[in-house]
C-alpha cells in the first residue's frame, strides 16, 4: 500500500491511537484521527483511567503469549515510564463459586510452565502466605490462589497521553470534539447495493466531511452507534469503578502493594502517587444499557441503541449501583478494614465491547471496501496498547484478516453468552435504576 494513502481512524482510545502510532511508525504520512471527546484522554475511553492490570494470565494460552509480547513492549522507552511491576496477587475468597475457582486455575496453568515465570509464582494457601507478599494488608483474607511476581499495572491515562504525543510528533492529525454522525459510501462498478459498498470516509455531527481511502473504526463500546451492522456480535458492557481518597501518609504506607484481585470480590491497585486515590473495582459480570432514550442515570446517548436493540454507553457515567458499593466495602473489609467505611469518590462506569468468546474482532467489514473494524476488547485490551496497532496495520495493508479467531463474527450473540472468566450475571441499567449512587458533590451540582 502506498505510504501516502489517506487513512481515517475513528476513535482515539487504546485501539485507535495504537493503530495510528503503528501506521505512522511504518511511514504512512496521511493519517487523521477523529475523537468525539472534547478533551484528552477521551471521556468514554476505557483507557482513560488511573491504572490497568498488566499480566499474562489467560485461560487461553494464545493470549498469554500475546500478553508476554506486550509486556516486553511495555519496557520499551515510550511505555516504560508508565509500567510498574508490583506483582499480582490473584486469589479467591472462601465463599467463591466454582466458576471463579476454575477460572483462576486455568489462568495459572497458562503461565506456570513458561520460562518467564520460573521463580515468580508463589502459592497462597494461608493468611501467613499473604502476609509474606503483602505485609500492608490487615484484614482476615482467608483466600487461596497465588502471587505472580512478573506482573503489575500501567498508569493508563498517562500511557495514552504519551502515545498521543508520539502520534502528533510523527505527523498524525488528531481532531477532538469531532463526533462522527455517519460513514460515507460510494458504489463500485460491481456493486448492487443502493447505499454503496466503498467507504470513502465519515461526516461529523458538525457536518464536516473527511475523505479517506481506508477508514478504521476503533470506537470501543460506542461502535454500534456508527456501525449498527455489528449487531450482537459485540455488546457494550460497563464495569463500576470507585476510589477512596487517602492522605499522603496513608498512600505512602501502601506504596508497592501488589495488584490485588479476589476473583469473586474485586481488585485494587497501589494508590496513585499524585492524587493518593486508591482505585477499587468490584467483581461482577458487567452492565448493559439498552434503553438509552429513557436513561435512568440522567445521562444521554445516541437514540439509535433503543431502536436497533443495541447496548450503548450513556454520555453520563458518574455513578455506580449501591450493590457494587457494598461489594467494594466487602473487599476493603477483607484487605484494608480501616478504609472500609470511608467515603467513596470518583464513581464511574468503564465501558468495554464484549464478544461471546472474548476474542478480538480485527477485520474488514464484510461487503464493504476500505472499511476496517477493530473491536471486541472484552475488558482485556489495554495491556496490548503497545502492540495491538500492529495487528490492525496488517489488516489495513492486506485487506483481509488471516487469523480465523479475529474475523468478523457474523451470527454470534455476545449478549447471551456466559463468559467463562466473568463472575455473576450481566445486569441492565433498568434493573438497578433505584440503586444509582453519585459522588455527593456531583449530586449538589445537579440540584
Amino acid at each position: 500500500m502506498d505510504k501516502h494513502t489517506s487513512i481515517l481512524i475513528l476513535g482515539a482510545g487504546t485501539f485507535g491511537l495504537s493503530t495510528a502510532y503503528h501506521l505512522a511508525k511504518a511511514g504512512y504520512t496521511n493519517i487523521t484521527v477523529l475523537e468525539k471527546s472534547p478533551t484528552f484522554p477521551p471521556e468514554l475511553s476505557a483507557g482513560n483511567d488511573l491504572n490497568k492490570i498488566i499480566r499474562a494470565e489467560y485461560e487461553d494460552p494464545f493470549y498469554a503469549e500475546l500478553a508476554l509480547e506486550a509486556m516486553a513492549a511495555w519496557k520499551s522507552p515510550l511505555f516504560a515510564p508508565y509500567y510498574h511491576e508490583t506483582g499480582y496477587l490473584l486469589c479467591n475468597s472462601a465463599a467463591a463459586p466454582e466458576k471463579s475457582k476454575n477460572s483462576l486455575l486455568k489462568s495459572l496453568e497458562s503461565i506456570r510452565q513458561r520460562p518467564a515465570f520460573q521463580g515468580k509464582i508463589t502459592p497462597i494457601n494461608s493468611r501467613e502466605d499473604i502476609r509474606r507478599v503483602a505485609p500492608a494488608f490487615t484484614g482476615p483474607m482467608q483466600w487461596k490462589g497465588y502471587f505472580n511476581g512478573f506482573a503489575g499495572y500501567a498508569h493508563a491515562a498517562d500511557a495514552l497521553t504519551a502515545v498521543y504525543s508520539a502520534c502528533v510528533a510523527l505527523g498524525v492529525a488528531i481532531h477532538l470534539d469531532a463526533a462522527v454522525r455517519s460513514l460515507s459510501f460510494s458504489s463500485s462498478s460491481s456493486s448492487s447495493s443502493s447505499s454503496g459498498d466503498v467507504c470513502t470516509g465519515a461526516t461529523t455531527a458538525g457536518g464536516k466531511s473527511y475523505g479517506a481511502a481506508v477508514t478504521v473504526l476503533a470506537l470501543g463500546a460506542s461502535l454500534g452507534a456508527v456501525l449498527p451492522e455489528i449487531g450482537r456480535q459485540v455488546v457494550a458492557k460497563g464495569s463500576p469503578v470507585a476510589h477512596v481518597q487517602l492522605t499522603a501518609a496513608e498512600a505512602a504506607a501502601l506504596r508497592g502493594i501488589p495488584v490485588t484481585y479476589a476473583r469473586d470480590l474485586g481488585f485494587f491497585f497501589e494508590p496513585d502517587p499524585r492524587t493518593h486515590l486508591l482505585k477499587i473495582c468490584p467483581s461482577m459480570a458487567g452492565y448493559t444499557n439498552y434503553n438509552n432514550n429513557n436513561n435512568k442515570s440522567g445521562g444521554t446517548t445516541s437514540s439509535s441503541s433503543s431502536s436497533s436493540g443495541l447496548s450503548l454507553p450513556p454520555d453520563d457515567n458518574a455513578f455506580i449501583p449501591a450493590r457494587d458499593e457494598a461489594m467494594v466495602r466487602r473487599l476493603l473489609r477483607e484487605t484494608l478494614p480501616a478504609l472500609a467505611d470511608r467515603p467513596l469518590v470518583g464513581r464511574k462506569f468503564c465501558w468495554c465491547a464484549d464478544t461471546a468468546d472474548s476474542e478480538y474482532v480485527i477485520d474488514v467489514v464484510p461487503g464493504k471496501k476500505g472499511l476496517v473494524v477493530v473491536t471486541g476488547d472484552s475488558a482485556h485490551a489495554f495491556k496490548m496498547l503497545p502492540i495491538v496497532g500492529g495487528w490492525v496495520k496488517d489488516v489495513v495493508e492486506k485487506g483481509r484478516q488471516d487469523s480465523a479467531r479475529w474475523r468478523w463474527k457474523e451470527g454470534s450473540d455476545a449478549a447471551g453468552a456466559d463468559i467463562s472468566w466473568r463472575v455473576g450475571k450481566t445486569t441492565d441499567f433498568e434493573e438497578v435504576e433505584a440503586e444509582m449512587r453519585r459522588d455527593p458533590e456531583l449530586v449538589r451540582a445537579r440540584l
